[in-house]
């Protein structure tokens, strides 16, 4: 695979994962945790994948086989990093929500 094509399987897996990554942050405000934590799975398989493209590009670069610099290389490495850290933060946004719920639950169940 050309360098261009890794490229935009950079781009392409980020920006899917990262979407995903909302989608289940959507169904843990609707409750449905068992859902999110399915899709947040699912997310970080395809965030793997675009990590693997960027791990072979810098390999290959270790190695002496240069890759051109280009914006279109800044703005995949852009895309994934920020992918990256934004399912980071929807991961802990799912683990405080699903507390919220739990502690709202334990609540109404002691007033009962």
């Amino acid at each position: 695979m050309d360098a261009e094509m890794e490229i935009f399987n950079i781009i392409s897996n980020g920006g899917d994962a990262k979407a995903i990554a909302y989608e289940a942050l959507e169904l843990a405000h609707k409750g449905r945790f068992d859902q999110a934590g399915k899709k947040m799975e699912e997310a970080n398989k395809i965030l793997t994948k675009a990590h693997n493209t960027q791990t072979k590009l810098i390999q290959k670069e270790i190695n002496g086989e240069k890759t051109e610099m280009s914006l279109l290389m800044v703005h995949a490495q852009d895309h994934l990093m920020s992918a990256i850290s934004e399912i980071s933060l929807i991961e802990q946004m799912i683990k405080i929500l699903r507390r919220v719920v739990e502690s709202e639950e334990n609540t109404r169940g002691e007033k009962v």
